[in-house]
């Protein structure tokens, strides 16, 4: 008889918030439990020291994106970061997506002790694709986005 593995935990243990650039560099930051708003501004304010600025940030729709402490900030450093939202439901447009897809499949068989060893798993999976610059790259040519 085939083994079966039962998820123990119907929540997110891991959530993960990815810059990706035109030019192949990813930049991560992991939290445990759910992405919320402070979450995001922890991460565009790390984002814009690693990679300058100003930038611009290609959101989906989630929450945390559109919560009204993240539009604050976002006001508050307006020279910073220019803001674009994706349509509704519009993950083939979205150049991290491929990058979050590669992740989950390196990661498909792995069987983490607890949390912290999860936490660690998805820290090791999107450092080994920070290397990987010639997937990024096709990850916004996938998307249909220009590289210049």
């Amino acid at each position: 008889m085939t083994p079966v593995l039962q998820r123990l935990s119907k929540r997110r243990e891991v959530s993960s918030v990815v810059a990706v650039t035109p030019a192949g560099q990813l930049y991560a930051r992991h939290v445990r439990g759910s992405v919320s708003s402070p979450v995001v501004i922890q991460a565009l304010q790390h984002f814009r020291r690693m990679i300058g600025r100003p930038l611009l940030v290609v959101w989906d729709r989630l929450n945390a994106h559109r919560a009204h402490r993240t539009a604050a900030f976002l006001a508050h450093h307006a020279r910073d970061f220019a803001v674009a939202y994706l349509p509704a439901y519009a993950p083939d447009l979205n150049p991290e997506e491929p990058c979050n897809a590669w992740v989950k499949r390196t990661m498909e068989n792995a069987l983490p002790c607890g949390i912290a060893d999860l936490h660690r798993r998805v820290q090791r999976a999107f450092r080994r694709l920070q290397h990987r610059a010639d997937f990024i790259i096709g990850c916004f040519r996938h998307a249909g986005l220009s590289l210049t």
